[in-house]
């Protein structure tokens, strides 16, 4: 099938930019023909963001999005900042004493896979298609320039024969192609590799980050309140926690845990379920109800890390590029930009010989997305370097006194998955049972995701050497991957000879990517299993 662009990802990056495309070509009274291939079941089935979301780039994209009776029904009221100095201690932190960017004033408390949805629904009306349930597992590149992707085979068994219900994929072919699969994408990965687009860039900075959905008392339930905290329980990583008041007596709670950390005891999850008993955090939870759990990994590196987005024939955009200000702990408004500017530049030379689209370049420059992300470009570093206090205290100078400007750069050349220490050099870390009320095991907090694939399909876990979990990780790190997988799929067992088995329950894959990201020895390679897999997020 051939289109004029075919995008990779319907999320807020991937729609905005479909939906900017559509709307140039009609003002311009120009056929345009532009997919979306989404590998969710549905479009919004695996967005997980906080989130509490600026609407500066949808103000731009479709100006009436209230009267398009969008799911944006939730301003935020105030802030609340603590540092928690224990597990039942707090300090709040006055105004004065944060930075700016983290003040949320005009922004909204929303579900990003119903705004996701809500933009599907925008972009269908103005003549875009869109392919849920297709994963992108190959890009085509011909003579060094992309032409588009190859879809998934479906009806593969594990052991490589076709089932009764194979289907091939499909080459989608196009003048140009946008991928937005979000951080840490399959094709985009293999692009920055290919075409060496990250050469001038520092390495890209990772965290993982948690979420819940709860139910809770209406009594307790204030709508638009925002709470942020730092400190404990990551006394052995930096980051932080969310709780937002959202609509419907809910509040979505969450941790961002960086993945610099060293020790190898460390278990992310485990730091999110201690978190939550923090009086802080547990005053609202109590006598609520859990309804639903996920994970996703974010790109945080920030302005020094950014790659090169265009290569002839694409651009990556959003979290494929790393465009989240994590400053602002916000990613989806810079995504939506960004998804803005590739799909004007592409517009500008649709009828053009294919090119690598220089013009991008020039749009990303003189935007406001590029002031906002250089603004930040010391917030991550600081905090790697220093710290959460010392860090935050920096990055409270440089943006309530300086906008940003200090006349210094910091950078952070230090790769995550390098950072690890070897076990016999690291503490043991002892976490507290789950009591079932407020803490959860992995597998009931997955079975909360939807998360389902299926059976009898070739492992989209790979390992490069099938070894080395056993030979060597087992031994230096007391294999991590047990640990910085949020949803159990890697475990080791003893087989019946009382020898170490690394078992992987691909099953269980929520689709976070932390296991590509922190592998020490870079082994592991995440790539798309059957489309449709994963978890499916009703309102996450």
């Amino acid at each position: 099938m051939e289109f004029d662009v075919v995008i990779v990802g319907a999320g807020p990056s991937g729609l905005s930019s479909a939906i900017k495309l559509m709307q140039l070509a009609q003002a311009q009274n120009k056929e345009l023909m532009v997919c979306v291939v989404e590998k969710g079941s549905e479009v919004g089935a695996h967005i997980l963001s906080g989130a509490v979301f600026e609407t500066r780039a949808l103000d731009e994209l479709l100006p009436n999005w209230r009267e398009l009776d969008a799911p944006i029904n939730t301003p935020v009221t105030r802030d609340e900042i603590y540092y928690l100095t224990g597990s039942d201690k707090a300090v709040k932190l006055p105004n004065i004493m944060t930075p700016k960017t983290m003040h949320n004033e005009g922004n909204y408390i929303v579900s990003m896979a119903n705004v996701t949805r809500w933009l599907a629904t925008q972009a269908e009306q103005l003549g875009v298609e869109i392919f849920p349930g297709f994963a992108a597992a190959e890009t085509i590149i011909e003579d060094g320039i992309v032409k588009g992707i190859i879809t998934g085979d479906m009806g593969i068994s594990e052991n490589g024969t076709h089932k009764d219900s194979y289907m091939p994929g499909m080459e989608l072919r196009a003048k140009y192609t946008i991928f937005a699969e979000g951080c840490r994408g399959h094709l985009g990965k293999t692009l920055i590799n290919t075409f060496a687009l990250d050469k001038d860039s520092t390495p890209q900075h990772y965290a993982i980050g948690f979420k819940e959905i709860w139910d809770i008392d209406p009594a307790k339930h204030q709508p638009g309140l925002v709470v942020h905290t730092a400190g404990w329980p990551l006394t052995d990583a930096t980051g932080g926690s969310y709780l937002y008041h959202a609509e419907n007596n809910q509040v979505l709670v969450g941790l961002i845990v960086d993945l610099n950390y060293a020790n190898p005891h460390l278990s992310p999850f485990d730091e999110f379920q201690q978190l939550k008993h923090h009086p802080t955090i547990k005053q609202y939870l109590e006598g609520g109800t859990r309804v639903s759990y996920g994970a996703r990994a974010i790109a945080k590196g920030g302005f020094h890390s950014l790659p090169k987005m265009t290569v002839p024939g694409a651009i990556l955009v959003g979290c494929e590029a790393g465009t989240l200000n994590f400053a602002k702990i916000k990613g989806n408004h810079t995504a939506m930009k960004s998804g803005m500017l590739a799909a004007e530049a592409i517009f500008n030379n649709i009828d053009n010989e294919v090119s690598d689209l220089k013009e991008f370049t020039q749009l990303f420059k003189s935007s406001w997305l590029y002031n906002e992300l250089f603004t930040s470009r010391n917030f991550g570093p600081a905090i790697h370097k220093w710290g959460n206090f010392i860090g935050g205290a920096f990055n409270t100078l440089d943006q309530n006194i300086f906008n940003g400007k200090l006349p210094i750069n910091l950078f952070d050349h230090d790769e995550d998955h390098a950072q690890m220490k070897n076990v016999k050099d690291a503490k043991k870390i002892n976490y507290p049972k789950y009591d079932n009320k407020i803490s959860f095991d992995k597998l009931s907090s997955v079975f909360l995701s939807n998360t389902n694939h299926e059976e009898d399909q070739p492992c989209h876990l790979r390992l490069k050497d099938p070894q080395l979990p056993i030979k060597s990780n087992l031994k230096e790190y007391d294999e991590p991957a047990q640990r910085y997988c949020p949803a159990g799929v890697y475990e080791v067992i003893n087989d019946d000879n009382g020898d170490a088995i690394f078992n992987i329950n691909s099953q269980n894959c929520i689709h976070c990517k932390t296991c590509d990201i922190k592998e020490p020895n870079q082994n592991i390679d995440w790539i798309v299993p059957e489309g449709a897999g994963g978890p499916n997020y009703p309102n996450m």
